[in-house]
């Protein structure tokens, strides 16, 4: 069977979906005390943005409970370090099945 990798892919103009584990590790005050995981998933969302798709990464926190969400379970932190690391804004999507948003090419948005 061949499988097909996202570098066989043209992205350009298109929407793409990544499903990464940052569920990276914090201290009590939010901070991320450990990137590996964030930092791992740079490559395929850079090769992503450099084809010209808007970049839709979705992941979650710890073991949230459907329907509650708390302050432990923000993505907010991994938005912020994300954006660090691509060297732009990393914008923030709640309640992103419902749609409502848009995603430029060359956008990130968690």
């Amino acid at each position: 069977m061949q499988v097909k990798k996202l570098t066989d892919l043209d992205v350009s103009g298109k929407r793409v979906f990544i499903r990464a584990d940052l569920n990276v590790p914090q201290d009590d005050a939010g901070n991320i005390t450990e990137d590996t995981r964030i930092r791992a998933s740079i490559p395929s969302i850079k090769y992503a943005l450099e084809g010209g798709a808007a970049v839709m990464v979705t992941s979650h926190l710890g073991r949230p409970t459907e329907g509650s969400v708390t302050a432990d379970d923000t993505l907010a932190p991994v938005a912020v370090r994300l954006g660090q690391l691509l060297h732009k804004p990393v914008r923030l999507i709640q309640n992103w099945v419902d749609g409502g948003f848009s995603v430029a090419p060359g956008e990130v948005v968690l």
